[in-house]
């Protein structure tokens, strides 16, 4: 390898620009030229192309130490939709996608791109590598931790901090004011964010996409902390569970929500309980990254490089029983999300914790 590019796809979090770091100082250690891709694939597709070569002077405090992504990243809902240069949007096919990219790769002379970004950019920028015949590593990163063939993805351990840490405030005036604190985490396929929080934050409900739930299982679990003296209770749950009628949408008020939180707000103040919603939204994906996340990104970048250095390609680091590893890409596409385990360790924890979680 003498040229390679880095690029980060998908929603951002904290723990990306540690990853960065550590691919460049690796790569520039044995001789490798870094190109950074700004704004994930769009810096190879739209034109002018949006680069620049990596140094290690990039790196010095606080850069490297700052949530989000120094190169830009994208998450549109369209992957053939592209912003133009005059605000407006342009279509493209998928050919002329991979054509446009092939091209960009070509002109920088790149000879493997390391990727990193969730389970659905590494399923399309994939194809874009494959078709352009580049090298290609992926780093999966994700606050949903639900990354396939990985324990831990890059942004994880930060974002549960950050919820744990909103939990610990919202008890203290939730106990000032006898209140449910009603909280709504990220996680629309996946409840480990959730689920481990609610663990951290003390909660008393925890509901997640692979449990189903009653409402009449949260009323009664609430019930029976009032008959315990506990005068409030902390509610945590995931955007991405439905209401139990199995809806994503409804009115309360006539007004209509797609957060789920307003629905246990309005049902739960009829029943009688003083009740407050919190949607945390994207103060999730912010924060200086924890020092799991900063080790955790550095061993990836690191193994990342190691894997190009020995022309182990099309290849995605992992985290699996405490040890940096990697499976193929093709495996990785394969196996899709990895949801929480309905019976696995950290459900069996909350409920022995007491904490409702589903029937």
């Amino acid at each position: 390898m003498k040229r390679i590019g880095i690029l980060t796809s998908g929603g951002d979090c904290s723990g990306l620009n540690a990853a960065i770091r550590a691919v460049v100082f690796s790569a520039i250690e044995r001789g490798w030229e870094v190109y950074g891709i700004h704004n994930a694939t769009n810096g190879l597709i739209l034109r002018p192309l949006a680069y620049h070569k990596m140094s290690l002077s990039e790196f010095e405090f606080p850069f490297a130490t700052l949530g989000g992504t120094m190169l830009g990243t994208t998450n549109q809902g369209n992957p053939n939709v592209f912003p133009t240069s005059d605000g407006k949007t342009e279509k493209l096919t998928d050919e002329e996608i991979v054509e446009r990219f092939k091209e960009g790769v070509e002109e920088l002379g790149l000879e493997a791109l390391v990727v990193i970004g969730g389970d659905g950019s590494m399923n399309i920028v994939s194809r874009y590598c494959q078709a352009a015949g580049v090298a290609m590593v992926g780093i999966p990163k994700t606050i949903d931790n639900d990354a396939p063939g990985t324990d831990l993805a890059i942004g994880f351990a930060t974002a549960r901090s950050v919820v744990a840490d909103a939990l610990d405030k919202l008890n203290t005036t939730g106990g000032s004011h006898h209140r449910v604190m009603v909280v709504e985490v990220m996680g629309r396929g996946a409840g480990h964010l959730a689920l481990e929080s609610a663990i951290a934050g003390f909660a008393d409900v925890a509901l997640i996409p692979e449990i189903p739930y009653t409402y009449e299982g949260v009323l009664n679990k609430l019930k029976q902390m009032n008959a315990k003296g506990c005068t409030h209770s902390l509610v945590v749950i995931a955007e991405g569970i439905k209401s139990p009628e199995g809806k994503n949408s409804f009115s309360v008020n006539g007004r209509t929500f797609g957060g789920i939180s307003e629905y246990f707000v309005d049902r739960l103040s009829k029943d009688g309980f003083n009740v407050r919603g919190n949607v945390l939204g994207h103060i999730q994906r912010s924060g200086t990254p924890v020092a799991v996340d900063r080790i955790l990104a550095s061993s990836f970048g690191v193994h990342a490089v190691e894997l190009l250095a020995q022309n182990k390609t099309n290849r995605v680091v992992a985290h699996q029983n405490g040890k940096i590893t990697d499976i193929s890409l093709e495996e990785a596409l394969k196996i899709g999300n990895s949801p929480v385990d309905p019976n696995g360790e950290m459900v069996h924890v909350a409920r022995n914790l007491g904490i409702y979680v589903g029937e």
